[in-house]
Protein backbone atom coordinates (compact mmCIF):
# COMPACT_ATOMS: atom_id res chain seq x y z
CA UNK A 1 0.00 0.00 0.00
CA UNK A 2 1.54 3.33 -1.02
CA UNK A 3 2.13 5.80 1.75
CA UNK A 4 0.10 9.00 1.66
CA UNK A 5 1.88 12.23 0.92
CA UNK A 6 1.82 14.88 3.65
CA UNK A 7 -0.50 16.93 1.42
CA UNK A 8 -2.99 14.05 1.14
CA UNK A 9 -2.91 13.48 4.87
CA UNK A 10 -3.46 17.16 5.64
CA UNK A 11 -6.35 17.34 3.16
CA UNK A 12 -7.97 14.24 4.62
CA UNK A 13 -7.58 15.38 8.20
CA UNK A 14 -8.91 18.83 7.34
CA UNK A 15 -12.00 17.46 5.61
CA UNK A 16 -12.54 14.86 8.34
CA UNK A 17 -12.52 17.74 10.81
CA UNK A 18 -15.67 19.03 9.12
CA UNK A 19 -17.65 15.88 9.98
CA UNK A 20 -18.51 17.03 13.53
CA UNK A 21 -19.47 20.49 12.25
CA UNK A 22 -21.84 19.18 9.60
CA UNK A 23 -23.12 16.26 11.67
CA UNK A 24 -23.88 18.27 14.78
CA UNK A 25 -25.49 21.04 12.74
CA UNK A 26 -27.77 18.52 11.07
CA UNK A 27 -28.59 16.99 14.44
CA UNK A 28 -29.68 20.37 15.77
CA UNK A 29 -32.31 20.46 13.06
CA UNK A 30 -33.36 16.83 13.51
CA UNK A 31 -33.40 16.02 17.22
CA UNK A 32 -36.18 16.72 19.66
CA UNK A 33 -36.12 19.92 21.71
CA UNK A 34 -34.96 18.15 24.86
CA UNK A 35 -31.68 17.18 23.14
CA UNK A 36 -30.98 20.64 21.71
CA UNK A 37 -28.95 21.92 24.67
CA UNK A 38 -26.59 18.92 24.53
CA UNK A 39 -26.12 19.07 20.75
CA UNK A 40 -25.74 22.86 20.76
CA UNK A 41 -23.12 22.69 23.49
CA UNK A 42 -21.31 19.92 21.60
CA UNK A 43 -21.19 22.01 18.43
CA UNK A 44 -20.07 25.11 20.32
CA UNK A 45 -17.37 23.19 22.18
CA UNK A 46 -16.07 21.60 18.98
CA UNK A 47 -16.03 24.99 17.26
CA UNK A 48 -14.14 26.46 20.21
CA UNK A 49 -11.52 23.71 19.99
CA UNK A 50 -11.04 24.33 16.27
CA UNK A 51 -10.80 28.10 16.73
CA UNK A 52 -8.17 27.51 19.42
CA UNK A 53 -6.30 25.27 16.97
CA UNK A 54 -6.35 28.05 14.38
CA UNK A 55 -4.67 30.32 16.91
CA UNK A 56 -2.18 27.59 17.74
CA UNK A 57 -0.99 27.57 14.14
CA UNK A 58 0.21 31.13 14.68
CA UNK A 59 1.95 30.13 17.90
CA UNK A 60 3.97 27.65 15.81
CA UNK A 61 4.75 30.28 13.18
CA UNK A 62 5.74 32.75 15.90
CA UNK A 63 8.04 30.23 17.57
CA UNK A 64 9.71 29.43 14.26
CA UNK A 65 10.23 33.15 13.58
CA UNK A 66 11.51 33.77 17.12
CA UNK A 67 13.99 30.87 16.87
CA UNK A 68 15.50 32.36 13.73
CA UNK A 69 15.09 35.95 14.96
CA UNK A 70 12.87 36.70 11.95
CA UNK A 71 10.74 39.82 12.34
CA UNK A 72 7.04 39.15 12.81
CA UNK A 73 7.20 36.76 15.73
CA UNK A 74 5.58 39.26 18.11
CA UNK A 75 2.42 39.59 16.02
CA UNK A 76 2.04 35.82 15.62
CA UNK A 77 2.58 35.10 19.30
CA UNK A 78 0.08 37.75 20.39
CA UNK A 79 -2.50 36.85 17.74
CA UNK A 80 -2.16 33.15 18.64
CA UNK A 81 -3.92 33.62 21.97
CA UNK A 82 -6.74 35.86 20.69
CA UNK A 83 -8.81 33.11 18.99
CA UNK A 84 -8.63 30.89 22.07
CA UNK A 85 -9.85 33.73 24.29
CA UNK A 86 -12.74 34.46 21.94
CA UNK A 87 -13.56 30.75 21.77
CA UNK A 88 -13.68 30.61 25.56
CA UNK A 89 -16.09 33.55 25.59
CA UNK A 90 -18.29 31.75 23.07
CA UNK A 91 -18.57 28.81 25.46
CA UNK A 92 -19.90 31.12 28.17
CA UNK A 93 -22.67 32.41 25.91
CA UNK A 94 -25.90 30.69 24.92
CA UNK A 95 -25.43 28.74 21.68
CA UNK A 96 -27.57 31.13 19.63
CA UNK A 97 -24.95 33.82 20.38
CA UNK A 98 -21.79 31.75 20.86
CA UNK A 99 -22.02 29.91 17.55
CA UNK A 100 -22.23 33.07 15.42
CA UNK A 101 -19.31 34.48 17.41
CA UNK A 102 -17.29 31.37 16.54
CA UNK A 103 -18.22 31.77 12.88
CA UNK A 104 -17.09 35.38 12.98
CA UNK A 105 -13.81 34.41 14.65
CA UNK A 106 -13.22 31.73 12.00
CA UNK A 107 -13.65 34.32 9.26
CA UNK A 108 -11.32 36.66 11.16
CA UNK A 109 -8.73 33.91 11.51
CA UNK A 110 -8.90 33.25 7.78
CA UNK A 111 -8.46 36.97 7.05
CA UNK A 112 -5.36 37.08 9.25
CA UNK A 113 -4.02 33.91 7.63
CA UNK A 114 -4.47 35.43 4.15
CA UNK A 115 -2.36 38.40 5.27
CA UNK A 116 0.36 36.44 7.06
CA UNK A 117 0.73 32.95 5.65
CA UNK A 118 2.50 34.00 2.45
CA UNK A 119 5.41 35.43 4.44
CA UNK A 120 5.55 32.19 6.42
CA UNK A 121 5.68 30.10 3.23
CA UNK A 122 2.18 28.70 3.76
CA UNK A 123 0.21 30.43 0.97
CA UNK A 124 -0.32 27.12 -0.87
CA UNK A 125 -2.57 25.99 2.01
CA UNK A 126 -4.96 28.93 1.71
CA UNK A 127 -7.40 27.30 -0.76
CA UNK A 128 -7.89 24.41 1.68
CA UNK A 129 -8.21 26.86 4.59
CA UNK A 130 -10.86 28.78 2.66
CA UNK A 131 -12.96 25.68 1.96
CA UNK A 132 -12.70 24.48 5.56
CA UNK A 133 -13.57 27.95 6.87
CA UNK A 134 -16.65 28.24 4.65
CA UNK A 135 -18.12 24.91 5.79
CA UNK A 136 -17.25 25.42 9.47
CA UNK A 137 -18.62 28.97 9.50
CA UNK A 138 -21.83 27.96 7.74
CA UNK A 139 -22.22 25.12 10.22
CA UNK A 140 -21.94 27.53 13.14
CA UNK A 141 -24.43 29.97 11.64
CA UNK A 142 -26.91 27.27 10.64
CA UNK A 143 -26.44 25.61 14.02
CA UNK A 144 -27.25 28.89 15.77
CA UNK A 145 -30.37 29.22 13.63
CA UNK A 146 -31.40 25.73 14.71
CA UNK A 147 -31.24 26.50 18.42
Amino acid sequence: MPQNSPRQLIDRLGYAGLIPFVGLTLLLWLVSADLHPFVALSLTAYGAVIVSFLGGIHWGIGLRYAATETPGHTFHLIWAVAPALMAWISLLMPAYAGLPLLGLVMVGCYAVDRKTWADAGLAHWLPLRFRLTVVATLSCVLGAAGT
